[in-house]
């Protein structure tokens, strides 16, 4: 049997490097991003759309769809111990490592034909004037 999914929309998202299974409400830790605390954050790569029955999968990605988050700080993952051994040379060496995410709240998940996209700026060239000089 297939799981039932707690959530009635949710998409999948690409950021760094990593893919995420996200949903409104939801709190999901990213790799760290160069954003302040309480900034809002539009992740594009939106791989995959599922609302109720309806879904929609990009190739790879979905253009126009966009998840909405909200920042909350950055956060410190568990320790990783690092410890380097060579037997019969006395060689011993301990290190550890704690990788930093940024934890995002997700405001809002917009498909491509949802809101009115923002129409494309067109430059007008201007006529050129000739003065016929006889």
């Amino acid at each position: 049997m297939f799981p039932q999914w707690r959530f009635v929309i949710y998409a999948i998202i690409e950021s760094g490097g990593k893919q995420y299974k996200v949903a409104p409400g939801q709190t999901i830790d990213v790799e760290r991003l160069d954003i302040t605390e309480g900034a809002a954050v539009e992740l594009d790569k939106v791989l995959l759309i599922a609302d109720g029955d309806k879904l929609t999968v990009g190739n790879p990605t979905i253009d126009g769809a966009r998840v909405l988050a909200i920042a909350k700080g950055d956060t410190k993952d568990k320790k990783i111990v690092v410890f380097k051994y060579k037997p019969k040379v006395r060689y011993r060496k301990k290190t550890g490592h704690r990788q930093i995410h940024t934890r995002l709240t997700i405001e809002n998940i917009s498909q491509p034909g949802t809101e009115a996209e923002k129409p494309k700026k067109t430059r007008k060239r201007k006529k050129e004037v000739t003065e016929s000089g006889t």
